[in-house]
């Protein structure tokens, strides 16, 4: 366990200073950058801040949930999760030093509390950690939607990542259910929303 925590606190310091790699091809590799204002610029940077922040979320999330899943499977299917939030956190860092912008400054204090909350979830057992999962991908896809309608209509390069980021969520909130995860208490699913408000607000800013 020991070793496992080491290695942890490895990939926890690479997601949140080293540069994520991507092995698919970026979304928006074929598009061309759009005019766009410096209000525009610095809207659609923020926004797109908000989603690497909660890629780094997710990947603490489901980093701390296979570190204490129970079954095999389970955690095959976290790390597989993990691994495409990490392209997502390429393509967000991509984009967003593309429109002039920077990180989150808080990302080390998103990504320490989110993996503490995801390996409880996972000492919980298998059922409530893939329904953790899966509660935490549907609320990811409707950010998701809220920022696709929120960009500036002609930056088509944030639009593609964002579209794909999408389509990424919801097989992973599928595939959560699939293999046997449980709908969330209620309660718990507003304290998820209420945690994803405070920190999509302070991201935007900081």
């Amino acid at each position: 366990m020991i070793n496992r925590l080491i290695i942890e606190f490895d990939k926890g310091l690479r997601t949140v200073l080293a540069q994520a790699q991507s092995v698919r091809p970026f979304p928006d590799r074929d598009l061309a950058e759009a005019p766009l204002d410096e209000q525009e610029k610095r809207h659609a940077a923020a926004l797109m801040r908000i989603n690497h922040s909660g890629e780094v979320c997710a990947q603490a999330l489901y980093n701390g949930q296979a570190l204490t899943a129970r079954n095999p499977a389970t955690e095959a299917a976290l790390r597989e999760a993990s691994q495409e939030e990490t392209e997502h956190l390429a393509w967000c860092e991509k984009r967003i030093h593309e429109l002039g912008s920077h990180k989150s400054l808080l990302n080390p204090l998103w990504y320490a509390g989110s993996f503490t909350l995801g390996a409880l979830a996972g000492a919980l057992g298998d059922k409530w950690n893939l329904g953790f999962l899966a509660e935490t991908e549907t609320q990811v896809g409707k950010h998701i939607e809220g920022h696709l309608q929120r960009l500036p209509q002609q930056d088509e390069k944030s639009r593609a990542i964002l579209e794909q980021m999408k389509v990424d969520e919801t097989k992973h909130a599928t595939t959560a259910i699939t293999h046997g995860g449980a709908e969330l208490p209620l309660p718990v699913k507003l304290a998820m929303k209420l945690s994803s408000k405070v920190m999509t607000h302070t991201a935007y800013y900081l």
